[in-house]
């Protein structure tokens, strides 16, 4: 809290000096903050979709490895062709 008392102005005749007005912006700063506010969305979706494109592009390559590798541990267990040596100590 402000332990300072407020001031209040009071002029030779007895009635206040009204609180300064608030300043107003003008339309061009108005107008800006609003262009950067809609730059700002817009890189946001641009930046989401890019991240959607890339988790469709790795998803199937992901999907494909896994599939290799479980056919290589498939086959290098015998679990295939019924041959091959267990790899797994005893």
């Amino acid at each position: 809290m402000n332990s300072r008392p407020p001031v209040i102005d009071m002029r030779p005749d007895g009635s206040f000096v009204p609180p300064p007005r608030r300043a107003v912006l003008p339309f061009s700063t108005k107008l800006m903050i609003g262009a950067a506010i809609v730059a700002v969305a817009g890189i946001m979706v641009v930046v989401a979709a890019v991240a959607v494109w890339v988790v469709s592009v790795v998803l199937p390559v992901a999907i494909i490895a896994a599939a290799v590798a479980w056919v290589a541990y498939k086959l290098r267990r015998g679990g295939f062709l019924g041959t091959g040596r267990d790899v797994r100590p005893r």
